[in-house]
């Protein structure tokens, strides 16, 4: 029985893999065939697709980058590259859920054997593709992928339920997240003609461009975070000792990425009124579920907070150099900000209403 639920998840981790792998090959084979090599060589491509499969799963690179092999190091990664691998999981365990005819106790040890299959896969993956110049950071991949690949296939299925405190918490931040969105679809408006002088400055041709507007929009949701960051209050940077925020603008040059065009040139600090979207959702949490129970309560905002926490990771981390070393927001001040900015707004919501209620029981004894 053992065995065959191991072969079951091994075949299906294996499909996962490839859901994503193979169209990511076939695209790298293609720019490669349209841009040249200089070696001629077709393990550049495959090399390139398995760096590409690493990087949507948040794995970072350590690197030397050429010509005098300066250290550097690459974790600024697209958030929304990972819809690809959740989808693929999801696909994949739903039908071990379907050949183990959905016993529970079977199915909860093929999360575990799938969990482990594609980590381990994984790091065969990044001992296949590391060269001198760019290394995969292996034990960071263990790290990350054993616990999102499990809690992955924790979406599959018909007895998984969301308890309270996390449909409460990840409702408020994903609010907060609309919000940050159409913030930067704003910006993006406004600043449309310095994302069409970096679309200029790259010159990426037809099959360049469509590649450049897919990097664009699995980075969006990085920056959104960023924008969340911006409307708190604190920021964020674009390069070792730079500071965009409402109150600060300390960026001397962006890199050549188009969605970084929406950034504010100066400062702006009118949008620090902006911080009572973030007390509003800590008085809307508390509207939520104060009713039910105080521990409810608190257990949803610390959902919150876990989750601008682990968005904020996601979200930042260097970009190649070390002038670029700090990208996105603090990863504990924007956490910080919000919690200090959400608890005002759960304790104005508790204490407004009981000062308010002597007064009322005052005129109605009158």
């Amino acid at each position: 029985m053992f065995q065959r639920v191991l072969w079951v998840s091994l075949s299906q981790v294996l499909r996962s893999i490839a859901l994503v792998l193979l169209p990511i090959a076939f695209l790298s084979l293609i720019a490669w065939a349209t841009a040249g090599s200089i070696t001629g060589n077709t393990s550049d491509p495959i090399r390139a697709a398995l760096w590409v499969w690493l990087g949507i799963h948040r794995i970072p690179f350590s690197l030397s980058l050429p010509p005098a092999a300066v250290e550097g190091y690459l974790s600024y990664l697209p958030v929304g590259g990972l819809l690809f691998p959740f989808f693929a999981i999801r696909s994949s365990f739903a039908r071990i859920v379907d050949r183990l005819e959905r016993d529970t106790h079977l199915i909860n040890i093929a999360r575990v054997h799938f969990s482990l299959i594609y980590c381990l896969l994984a790091e065969l993956l990044i001992f296949i593709s590391k060269t001198d110049a760019i290394r995969p950071v292996w034990y960071i991949a263990i790290a990350i992928l054993i616990p999102a690949v499990y809690l992955t296939t924790l979406t599959v299925g018909k007895n998984v339920t969301i308890t309270q405190p996390v449909n409460f918490g990840t409702r408020i931040v994903a609010l907060l997240l609309a919000i940050s969105a159409l913030f930067l679809a704003f910006s993006l408006f406004i600043h449309i003609s310095t994302v069409q002088d970096l679309i200029t400055v790259l010159q990426p041709g037809i099959f360049g461009g469509l590649l450049l507007l897919l990097i664009n929009i699995v980075y969006l949701p990085n920056a959104a975070v960023s924008a969340m960051a911006y409307l708190s209050g604190t920021g964020f940077g674009v390069g070792a000792n730079t500071m965009v925020s409402p109150l600060e603008h300390t960026v001397a040059q962006i890199p050549a990425l188009p969605i970084l065009g929406a950034l504010p040139g100066m400062e702006h600090p009118q949008f620090l009124f902006s911080i009572f979207f973030f007390v509003m959702a800590g008085a809307l949490l508390a509207s939520w579920t104060i009713s039910l129970s105080t521990r409810v309560l608190l257990q949803s905002y610390f959902v919150s907070i876990a989750s601008i926490f682990l968005l904020t990771y996601f979200s930042s981390g260097s970009l190649l150099t070390q002038e670029m070393s700090t990208v996105g927001p603090s990863l504990w001040k924007f956490p910080l900000s919000v919690a200090i900015e959400m608890g005002v707004g759960i304790l104005l919501a508790i204490l407004i209403p009981r000062i308010s209620m002597p007064s009322r029981k005052a005129k109605f004894n009158e």
